[in-house]
């Protein structure tokens, strides 16, 4: 039966067919020996009621692929030897094992195949209620509790399939947040040290290049310190993720060291954001700064995060400047930072943004830049 993978194992299966088959040789041919068993024609030769007993022996080993063999075998069996145990057996796994559309019209015709054997039994009284209240009891009652079994398996089945796919939609959620993670973090650190030891090179004063490095080292302790937080909540211990509405100050402070010309409006009150909306701003500003300093270094940026009403907005914009662009041209200026595509980023925030219930846009503006934003709940 295909619905019970994973609830009964197949070894246990076959034990269990196999000492059903035991159970029908037993009733069938001890009796056939002892000349205790009869048809109801009368009298079956012995070698006809040995084979019809081994035959019904062999249909409880395919019980679990179809009910036919063991409900038409067993049938047959208690006409040749009179022996209606088979019956009830094959009643049951018809239904516990697969629960034909219509089984009480095939469990009602053993109903009567029992109660015609039952009351032709030489060795049992002609009473015709008795007769049917032991077919009722013997072989309806068995393929009714059968559906029991078969809903319960069914019930069992399901909530494991279902346990199992939460478990892989936990998984992968986890792997995505991890990749969030790990891309705004290394990315962020990586594009300031690489855009910083650009400019140390170019660099001809020896103090001008003592704070490029700095800076370097700087970033590279940030970077090693949120990958640490990072591992710290994937371990389950103490610990939170890293940045909030708190840490965009530096992260804009950062952008002007390494030459971007960078606005701020913040007015939002940390400790009113709800953690996961804190912590969605302060990823959306660092991959915005990152974008710029890969893509649009020599732009006006426009930073904001402020408290409207009942909700948070947050945006990157940047804006073409052409002085910039002429500062650029001559060396002066800031310089691009190398870029090895991927397309994470904006992806990684439109999920941050989704997850705290908020809304998120991305694309040009009017004047030629682009601009990311948000908007979350503070509740």
């Amino acid at each position: 039966m295909g619905d019970k993978a994973g609830v009964v194992p197949a070894h246990h299966e076959l034990v269990v067919d196999a000492l059903l088959a035991c159970a029908v040789l037993a009733f069938t041919i001890p009796t056939s020996m002892i000349g205790y068993s009869f048809a109801v024609w009368g009298r079956a030769p012995f070698w006809i009621e040995v084979l019809v007993g081994v035959v019904t022996a062999a249909t409880m080993f395919v019980r679990c692929r179809t009910p036919w063999p063991a409900v038409v075998a067993s049938a047959v069996c208690a006409c040749v030897t009179g022996q209606t145990v088979p019956m009830a057996l094959a009643a049951f796994s018809m239904t516990a094992e697969h629960r034909p559309r219509r089984w009480q019209y095939v469990a009602l015709a053993l109903v009567a195949v029992y109660w015609v054997v039952d009351y032709m039994d030489p060795h049992t009284d002609r009473s015709v209620y008795l007769n049917v209240v032991r077919a009722v009891t013997l072989i309806y009652l068995p393929a009714l509790v059968g559906t029991w079994v078969y809903a319960y398996r069914r019930m069992v089945w399901d909530l494991r399939r279902g346990v199992r796919e939460r478990e892989e939609i936990a998984a992968a959620e986890e792997r995505r947040k991890i990749a969030r993670e790990m891309h705004d973090t290394v990315t962020h650190a990586v594009t300031a040290m690489v855009l910083s030891a650009g400019m140390a090179r170019d660099a001809t004063e020896p103090g001008e290049v003592r704070e490029l490095t700095a800076t370097i080292e700087d970033k590279g302790v940030q970077a090693l310190s949120e990958l640490r937080e990072l591992l710290t909540v994937l371990r389950h211990e103490e610990g939170d993720l890293a940045g909030g509405v708190d840490a965009i100050a530096r992260l804009v402070g950062e952008a002007k060291a390494t030459g971007l010309h960078v606005d701020l409006r913040l007015d939002v009150p940390p400790e009113g954001l709800p953690r996961q909306v804190s912590h969605a701003c302060y990823r959306l500003v660092q991959e915005g700064l990152s974008n710029i300093r890969k893509h649009a270094p020599a732009t006006r940026v426009l930073v904001t995060c402020e408290a409207v009403g009942d909700q948070v907005a947050v945006s990157v914009t940047d804006t073409p400047d052409e002085a910039l662009h002429g500062r650029a041209a001559g060396r002066t200026g800031v310089r691009a930072a190398p870029s090895l595509g991927g397309g994470y980023g904006l992806a990684g925030i439109r999920e941050r943004v989704h997850l705290a219930h908020g809304r998120f846009s991305a694309g040009p503006t009017p004047e030629g830049g682009f601009t990311i934003a948000a908007r979350l709940p503070l509740k």
